[in-house]
């Protein structure tokens, strides 16, 4: 479907300052099929817009490896 697009919200734990949240967004862009990445600080979430579904242990492992922890 053109223009389709899926969404979806994860909550991190560990972040506490802009520096970690741009540690996070970076990684996260750096993931196959990723369109764009927000994280929110203040509600420590990363929101992933991407065109495909991207498999959550593929979400899990990039903010794993950028040193913080995804809350389930």
């Amino acid at each position: 479907m053109f223009g389709s697009k899926i969404t979806k919200t994860i909550k991190i734990e560990g972040m506490h300052c802009a520096h970690c949240a741009n540690t996070v967004e970076t990684a996260l862009k750096e993931i196959s099929g990723v369109k764009s990445a927000k994280v929110n600080l203040e509600e420590k979430t990363a929101q992933i817009i991407s065109k495909e579904e991207i498999e959550e242990s593929a979400i899990e492992k990039a903010i794993e490896e950028a040193g913080f922890k995804v809350v389930k």
